[in-house]
This record gives C-alpha cells, structure tokens and sequence, in this order.
C-alpha cells in the first residue's frame, strides 16, 4: 500500500488538471455596451481559478517525485502515470486557456464572434507537442539530471500566469499584447518548439550541496526571490527566460 502513495499524488495532479479545464471552460465571454453604442468584451475574473488549479498541480507534481524517493517506491506504472497527468494539467489545461485567450481576441474583431473554429485550433499544438515531449521524455533514460527540450509542468506555468497577469497589470500595452492572436500563435509555436527541441535543459535536483555543482540554481533561485518582489505575477515568465538562458549557459550532461 505504501508504495502505490506516490501514485495518489500523482492522480491528484490529474484532479486538478481536470478543475482547471473545467473552470476555464465555464467562463464565457461577457459582452457589454458603453454608453456610446461601442460593444465591450472581456472574460470573467473567475478564469484566474484554472491558474490557481495548474499552481496546486504543479506542487502536487513535485511532491510526487519527493514521496517516492522518500518511501522508496518509484516504478514504471509510476513513470508512466505521471506523464499521463502532466499532459492533462500542464498540456491540456494550458491549452483552453490559451484557447479562451485566443477567443477573446478574435472576438474583439469586426464579426469576430462568428468566426470560424479553425482560428482556435492553434492553441491545442500546445498539447500535442507536451504530449510528444512525455512520450520522448519515457523511452530515454539518459534524462535524470538534465532535460533534452523544456519540461512540460515549466510551460504550463508559463501560460497559467496569463490570467493572473491580466487581471493584475495596470498596463493597456499588455492587454492588447495578450489579446494579440499573432503574439499568442506565436507563443504557442515558441513554447511548442522549447518542448519539443533538444535544448539541454537543467533540471531542479541537486547532486550534492556545493555551490559550485548547484550555482545556475541558486542563481536562479535568487533571481526568483527578486522578480517576485518587484514584478509580482511577471516574474513567472521572467524566471522561465532566466532558466532557458542558465540551462544553455551552464550546459550540463543529461545523465
């Protein structure tokens, strides 16, 4: 029984992969009209709820790894498993928001609400290419200290901070910035093609506590601290380019 903990963290991930598609599915678009006839249109507040769910995955996700070392208790069925989970909470869930933002945007178009499906499609590339990342990731074993290519649960952070950006900047250039179907299509063929390269990739695990072996961490790791401080929900996608920009620096062995 101990041995199948690990997996219960594991399918709680899955959980809430599913809540955040579920909250983000149940927010609509809202149509208003100002007083001068011009039509307004925004999403409701309650999309920053599937944010919130990927967050608690992606802990979850950790802690999984942390429980199994902990009891002794990795396995296959237990590899296999979590990236079952991850496509959901970090592929899938990401994906409709991105789709929701994409939504907006074209909605804001002349007619815009009545076009066609095929301008949302994009946002699902995302899934494919984290599905196919999981699937390279499974039948390679030379990946335990190093990723070849962006982990999955890093990207789907970076699109979950979307909602929680909008709805706390102050900044016009921002919103239309993300309200900008060819900046988000481009977004999803850049986080698609991080997933699916071969870019050697650090991972967050410590070999031994020196300084020397564990710097690009602790670094990155301060820069967090600091972006957090002065950027609130900017500093999401400020740490994921520090963390690219390290992991090329400090190239390291995948095994």
């Amino acid at each position: 029984m101990i041995k199948q903990i690990p997996n219960l963290f594991t399918l709680l991930n899955l959980v809430f992969g599913c809540l955040a598609i579920v909250v983000t599915m149940q927010n609509g678009i809202i149509i208003q009209y100002a007083a001068d006839g011009t039509q307004l249109i925004d999403i409701p507040e309650r999309i920053w709820m599937a944010s919130l769910f990927i967050g608690i995955a992606a802990v979850v996700d950790f802690l999984d790894g942390f429980v199994a070392r902990l009891f002794k208790a990795g396995s296959e069925m237990g590899k296999q498993l979590d990236s079952l989970a991850d496509v959901v909470s970090f592929g899938v869930a990401p994906s409709m928001i991105l789709y929701q933002f994409l939504r907006m945007s074209i909605a804001r178009e002349e007619d815009g609400l009545n076009a066609s499906l095929i301008w949302l499609v994009p946002a699902f590339i995302l899934a494919a290419a984290g599905a196919w990342r999981l699937a390279r990731f499974n039948i390679d074993n030379s990946q335990s200290f190093g990723f070849k290519g962006v982990p999955i649960p890093a990207v789907g952070i970076v699109v979950a901070s979307l909602p929680l950006i909008y709805w706390n900047n102050h900044s016009q250039f921002v919103v239309d910035l993300l309200f900008n179907k060819w900046f988000l299509y481009g977004l999803i063929i850049f986080l698609s093609w991080l997933m699916v390269s071969k870019l050697p990739m650090m991972a967050l695990k410590f070999k031994d506590y020196t300084i020397k072996n564990n710097l690009p961490k602790i670094i990155l790791l301060a820069v967090a601290i600091i972006a957090a401080l002065f950027f609130q929900w900017f500093a999401v996608p400020i740490v994921f380019i520090v963390y690219i920009i390290l992991s090329l620096l400090f190239k390291q062995p995948s095994s």
